[in-house]
């Protein structure tokens, strides 16, 4: 029935009142939901700022501490032990003294898609929201997702290691080399770091698949773990990192040799570890079983691991070389200049497909050799200075985080069967690393490896910051959880107890301490003997390509090393004057170089100084005598030469290299 006109228009009002109120509850709505949503920023805000002032007291504690311990001269725990312990503290501080802050998660079913999405955008009311993937949660642990806000906070993403942490880390080994020692036992090292990672990986790997397969027939294997799973984690574990015995060895002096095969295997154990495991990831075998083995995708993996290293290694070596700076006059920017260019070495490698591990270690190594020389005398200090604070700084923060992770990490699976089999595997993949290979060296070495040696080399197996990003990088399956945990239990272990043990092994074993890094053991009253020696003990290629080194790429790439006109031949006069800098002519120190301790051969030098012409073969030209600061007169031969590159305890007037000739009076 129709509606008189006149009883409608009362309603009209009506209506129009209720409209306004609902748009007045809708704008009160929304502005409860704007205001909710920025109350959660805030508090979100403040729990970041909360978390990154965590890792800074503890950085700021364990520097206390280790200030404390070295004015106690306590030994037993190292500064990283330190701060995993104080980590650890924290950690349990966050996971059992803070409530969950959260309960607002719930599941959605999705079962119309058969993959998981990096990002989604989901549609709450007309309002679109963005989520992104943090991972895959087992069907039984749905429940009991972690709902403290906080422990997600201090959970970093695995790239925040491998892109800000790790590169000043890997870049300080390789620019506060001390190459005299390293090169003088280079074709040990490099057998260690290739030959013996290469053992201990395939060895862990191989005992460890026996671990799992014990594991599977006692029924505790509740998921799928592969051969080149166990293959993963021997390449992860094999990456030494033993800085605490390093540290210790640096403090007491410990024997130069010793402490130079260590660190020269630590720093290319790395760099070797990680690009053995993106080689294992790559294999991928064809077939229905893509875990079997198969001859093609192995030989596929090898041509990964020497692509990938080569390329790497090309990478940081040409990024080194061409680091220019021509801004003396402004030390500021010519340290900002090239702190820049040495971190983009890592990005770069890691954009180009390449491993920026590899890369930014033979980038610091090249550019020790070539860009220091270039540097002012204010930034050579700045950037020695710069890079080992943030070697310092990153190396604790990481040891601090991995204590924090034993209870904050939310996917840890520990297996007592598999974490004792790993220990066990670790000490015969170190033992066949070690000793076989020590014995093949020494039937070429003059300078023998002693068993000693040997035995603290085996002791010294550390795992730390490397082993851990590796580990941590990967955490999506069963496996890759259970390594990560495993992992992280070995470095606690070899950290402390290894780790304090360094001193009193160095005293049962009689290694002796105290040594001059600048001295040549062992000394010797025959200088011949000694000068034989280090010929036969320094590497042939090394002395051949410092030769070409220091007559050729020095001039070109730096202001040292003798001109181009008294090393290239005479019709390449015009060459050699544009190609030198006009520093070398007139600069005193041309040939003064840092940490310079190379060992030469007979030929590796020909300079010339006005009318006297050097050559290591002990030609010259006039006035051929040089003078110590006694007075007495020596001869400019070979001998002399190689004496003085080697450390000689003659305090003749040398200049970093090759010796200054004076021209004496017929009379003299």
């Amino acid at each position: 029935m129709a509606v008189p006109l006149r009883r409608r228009l009362p309603m009209l009002p009506l209506l129009l009142l209720a409209a306004g109120g609902l748009r007045a509850v809708e704008r009160s709505s929304s502005a409860m939901e704007e205001l909710a949503t920025e109350k959660e920023a805030e508090e979100s805000h403040r729990q970041d700022s909360v978390s990154l002032l965590t890792f800074i007291l503890l950085l700021t504690l364990t520097i206390l501490t280790i200030w404390l311990f070295k004015h106690r001269r306590v030994r037993f725990l190292h500064e990283t032990g330190l701060a995993m312990i104080y980590g650890l503290i924290v950690g349990v501080i966050l996971r059992y003294g803070t409530p969950s802050t959260s309960g607002h998660d719930k599941p959605f079913s999705c079962s119309q898609e058969d993959r998981p999405f990096t990002t989604l955008l989901v549609n709450v009311s007309g309002k679109f929201f963005e989520y992104t993937l943090k991972g895959e949660i087992s069907p039984g642990k749905i429940h009991n997702v972690e709902q403290n806000d906080m422990l997600r906070k201090v959970t970093f993403d695995p790239e925040v290691f491998f892109n800000i942490l790790l590169p000043p880390i890997i870049f300080h080994a390789g620019y506060s080399l001390k190459k005299r020692h390293f090169f003088r036992n280079l074709g040990s090292i490099l057998a260690y770091a290739f030959l013996g990672t290469a053992v201990s990986c395939f060895i862990i790997g191989n005992l460890m698949y026996g671990v799992v397969k014990l594991m599977k027939l006692v029924g505790q294997l509740s998921d799928k773990f592969y051969y080149t799973d166990c293959l993963l984690f021997g390449a992860i574990i094999s990456a030494t990192d033993p800085v605490t015995v390093l540290a210790i060895f640096n403090e007491l002096h410990a024997d130069v040799d010793l402490y130079a095969l260590l660190f020269g295997e630590s720093v290319l154990n790395d760099a070797v570890a990680i690009v053995l495991s993106s080689s294992i990831v790559a294999y991928q075998p064809t077939g229905e079983n893509t875990h079997a083995f198969d001859a093609a995708a192995f030989f596929k993996s090898v041509g990964v691991f020497l692509g990938i290293f080569s390329g790497s290694f090309m990478m940081g070596a040409v990024t080194g070389v061409v680091t220019f700076t021509k801004l003396h006059c402004f030390p500021l920017l010519e340290t900002a200049l090239f702190f820049l260019m040495s971190w983009s070495t890592f990005l770069l490698a890691e954009a180009c497909g390449f491993t920026g591990v590899v890369a930014v270690l033979f980038c610091g190594i090249t550019q020790a050799h070539y860009t220091y020389n270039n540097l002012s005398v204010e930034s050579r200090s700045r950037t020695k200075q710069l890079f080992e604070v943030l070697h310092f700084l990153a190396e604790n923060f990481i040891f601090s985080y991995m204590g924090l992770a034993l209870f904050t990490f939310q996917k840890h699976i520990f297996s007592p069967v598999f974490i004792i089999g790993a220990f066990i595997a670790i000490f015969f993949g170190r033992a066949a690393h070690i000793y076989p290979l020590s014995f093949l060296l020494n039937l070429g070495r003059r300078h023998k490896i002693s068993w000693n040696f040997q035995h603290m080399m085996m002791f010294s197996g550390l795992r730390g910051a490397m082993a851990f990003a590796l580990a941590i990088r990967d955490t999506a399956t069963y496996s890759h959880q259970m390594m990560f945990s495993t992992t992280l239990l070995i470095v606690f272990f070899t950290v402390w107890i290894v780790g304090g043990g360094t001193t009193p092994m160095l005293s049962w074993l009689n290694i002796r301490v105290g040594v001059d890094p600048d001295q040549d053991p062992p000394p010797t009253n025959d200088n011949s003997e000694r000068r034989n020696r280090t010929k036969q003990e320094s590497a042939w290629l090394f002395r051949l390509w410092y030769s070409f080194d220091h007559n050729y790429l020095k001039p070109i790439l730096t202001h040292s090393g003798p001109p181009l006109t008294t090393t290239l031949p005479s019709w390449c006069g015009l060459v050699a004057r544009c190609l030198t800098s006009p520093q070398v002519y007139d600069n005193q120190e041309q040939l003064r170089e840092e940490d310079s301790d190379f060992i030469l051969n007979d030929g590796d030098l020909t300079v010339t100084y006005g009318d006297t012409t050097i050559t290591a073969n002990g030609s010259s030209g006039p006035h051929t005598a040089t003078t110590s600061l006694d007075g007495r007169r020596t001869k400019s031969s070979s001998e002399e030469a190689l004496e003085h590159d080697v450390g000689a305890a003659d305090h003749e007037v040398t200049s970093r290299g090759t010796r200054l000739v004076f021209p004496l009076e017929d009379n003299a």
